[in-house]
């Protein structure tokens, strides 16, 4: 019989790449969205037929102990979380609430019904934040600098203590930035190769960015994916940081993405004091060794490819927004 698994997040980037992953290794897929009157479900338009979407909200118990019920899976995925670093500032305890307390809820929910699942935690490199050693591994001390970050080690050590405490099948990935054509518009990566796809097409002119001095290890989320499924396929739970292990700087990115469209970025990018942050991360890097040791797993599609692969997609959206009568100024 096909294995069954639940994903929360699954109208997300990494959501539905895995949704796609797990299918085509034959498993049946639920997806776990909460109630309301503008899901978007966009990423996973060509997948619905093939999916199972349930309601729940990491926010309610109940409603997690009734999907489980209803689905009863041998998998979770918990990718769902209020995960856009920025917003985590302004609502610091909607965060806690779904990024750190929601992890509890589904891990009770879990032992309730069914201790048997594996679990899978969405863990972060923002959780180093200001790093305490180069590259980070995973026995690199926490420091987190956003409340995001701080929501995250609680979602990250509460998985910890429920596998020694239960015994459960429980680890976490440590993901390091991962991107695609799918990431959200908020995110810097898809700012600028959304931004480059306007200027080019002639309906933008400026980008307003931050600290372009900031660097981050940046992977694509279709490598990213297929590490949270090899880390429940293994013997005993373990945590696992996943990561390229370079570094590339904002300004690096905006180089690369400018400059596949033929466009030359110091004519059009400005800094804006807005994107700054209170507390700034400026570098995280990880050291995935024990990964390609443990779960034969290490990165397949490069920096120059997947930033090329986010400008065609969005100079492809734009020109069919643009060629919409109505689109035009």
């Amino acid at each position: 019989m096909s294995k069954v698994a639940l994903i929360t997040g699954i109208t997300g980037q990494d959501g539905s790449y895995l949704a796609e992953l797990l299918l085509e290794k034959g498993y049946r897929v639920h997806g776990l969205v909460r109630r309301s009157s503008t899901v978007n479900f966009e990423r996973i338009a060509h997948l619905q037929e093939r999916i199972e979407i349930v309601q729940g909200d990491l926010l309610d118990e109940n409603s997690l102990i009734a999907a489980l019920r209803e689905t009863r899976p041998q998998e979770v995925y918990n990718l769902a979380a209020q995960s856009f670093v920025p917003t985590s500032w302004n609502q610091p305890i909607l965060t806690g609430e779904a990024t750190a307390l929601g992890v509890t809820r589904l891990l009770e929910a879990i032992r309730h019904v069914d201790p048997s699942i594996r679990f899978y935690q969405a863990s972060t490199s923002e959780m180093f934040g200001k790093v305490q050693e180069v590259p980070q591994r995973e026995t690199t001390p926490f420091y987190p600098r956003s409340p995001y970050g701080v929501a995250k080690v609680y979602g990250h050590w509460i998985t910890v203590n429920y596998r020694e405490s239960y015994d459960l099948f429980a680890c976490s990935g440590i993901l390091f930035n991962h991107e695609s054509p799918r990431r959200g518009l908020e995110f810097v990566t898809r700012k600028v190769t959304d931004a480059v796809a306007r200027i080019k097409l002639g309906h933008s002119r400026k980008l307003a960015l931050g600290n372009l001095r900031s660097r981050r290890d940046w992977g694509h989320a279709r490598d990213y994916v297929d590490a949270m499924w090899r880390m429940l396929q293994q013997d005993a739970p373990e945590d696992y940081v996943i990561a390229t292990g370079h570094t590339r700087s904002v300004e690096e990115l905006v180089a690369l993405a400018f400059g596949h469209a033929g466009l030359d970025w110091h004519e059009f990018v400005v800094s804006d004091p807005r994107f700054m942050r209170p507390a700034e991360v400026d570098e995280l890097v990880g050291d995935s060794s024990k990964a390609l040791r443990q779960l034969g797993w290490q990165p397949r599609i490069s920096f120059e490819a997947m930033i090329q692969e986010m400008v065609e997609a969005d100079l492809e959206r734009w020109r069919e927004r643009l060629s919409r009568p109505s689109a035009r100024p």
